[in-house]
């Protein structure tokens, strides 16, 4: 590896503005993918994203934007994929599996491919033929808004391998991001998956007026559902669901103002229709698309997941959430 890293980051959005952030902060060459050419331009003029987390100012001797994929990656050493699980397939359709040849990929994505019910590693491996070892996923608990404040903020960078992902963990690092390996790549998107889900199930029970009370029972029940899940769909002996990347990333998107699944969650609530609430907010709730997923992926393993299925019903088979809260909190203990 030289001096210098070269990094290819795909998407537009709020959390790929922070990755390009924090990564400039050290030793880096990104390329940094966005397809909308009106935005390139502005951050070639201003050195601003004008659409996300815009007070962030981007070194532009060290970050060059680009709508050509495969000129961004090229020549990169890591390909970044932070775009909202439901565009992964069309952010890469210019893409070939010759492309990913020798590179790692590391998936900021805290969701699943829809109708697919995959987490972006295996859809990377299935699609393009990526090997496994060479992926990685970076997970919090950190907002996007957090890092633009340069807030103390940590990360867990998850592969099969801790060796490779430490060394994508080596250029996280700065004053103000902490972070650290973990081999548990499955589950670790898998807790980045359902805590959206969680956090969703949380808003809609504040938009139901329920109160801290309800939610710290909720939250704690969604630990132990998360981990039945886990345990008879992919154990692994040395997970610990209490760490920081787990339970965390859990907690930082189940209380915080900046989470869009709570923001979405509450809506629902109040009432918004699902269409209607996603048109206001303007931006990707992963969890609405991440409760199908769960549920179907369940329907395999039968693990009794309450907060998902609650949260399914409301979404996807239109049943009041007043109603579904009623039934989930006798379910909850």
């Amino acid at each position: 590896m030289s001096s210098v890293t070269s990094i290819c980051v795909i998407g537009g959005g709020s959390w790929a503005t922070a990755l390009v952030k924090i990564l400039s902060e050290n030793d880096t060459h990104i390329h940094w993918w966005m397809r909308s050419e009106d935005d390139i331009e502005h951050l070639k003029a201003y050195h601003r994203n004008p659409r996300y987390l815009s007070t962030v100012e981007i070194n532009n001797e060290k970050v060059f934007p680009t709508s050509n994929l495969k000129e961004a990656l090229s020549s990169a050493e890591y390909a970044i994929i932070a775009v909202p699980a439901a565009f992964v397939t069309h952010a890469l359709k210019t893409a070939t599996s010759e492309d990913f040849v020798g590179k790692k990929i590391v998936s900021a994505v805290k969701g699943m491919i829809p109708k697919e019910n995959v987490l972006i590693s295996d859809y990377i491996h299935q699609k393009y033929g990526v090997p496994l070892e060479n992926m990685l996923a970076i997970v919090g608990p950190c907002h996007a808004e957090e890092v633009a404040q340069e807030r103390q903020s940590y990360l867990t960078i998850a592969g099969d391998h801790l060796e490779e992902a430490e060394a994508f963990a080596a250029l996280m690092r700065s004053h103000y991001i902490k972070a650290k390996p973990n081999a548990d790549l499955v589950g670790v998107q898998y807790c980045a998956v359902i805590k959206n889900i969680v956090a969703l199930a949380c808003g809609i029970a504040r938009g139901l007026n329920y109160g801290d009370n309800f939610q710290a029972v909720l939250v704690s029940n969604a630990v132990q559902e998360t981990k039945r899940f886990l345990d008879k769909a992919f154990p692994l002996p040395t997970r610990d669901l209490n760490g920081s990347a787990y339970l965390g990333d859990l907690l930082v998107t189940a209380y915080s103002q900046f989470s869009r699944n709570r923001t979405f969650g509450f809506m629902i609530g109040k009432g918004y229709s699902v269409k209607s609430a996603q048109i206001e907010m303007n931006m990707i709730a992963e969890g609405y698309y991440a409760s199908r997923c769960v549920y179907e992926v369940n329907e395999a393993y039968k693990v009794n997941m309450p907060v998902v299925r609650a949260v399914y019903h409301i979404l996807y088979e239109r049943i009041s959430p007043a109603i579904e809260l009623r039934i989930l909190k006798d379910e909850l203990k």
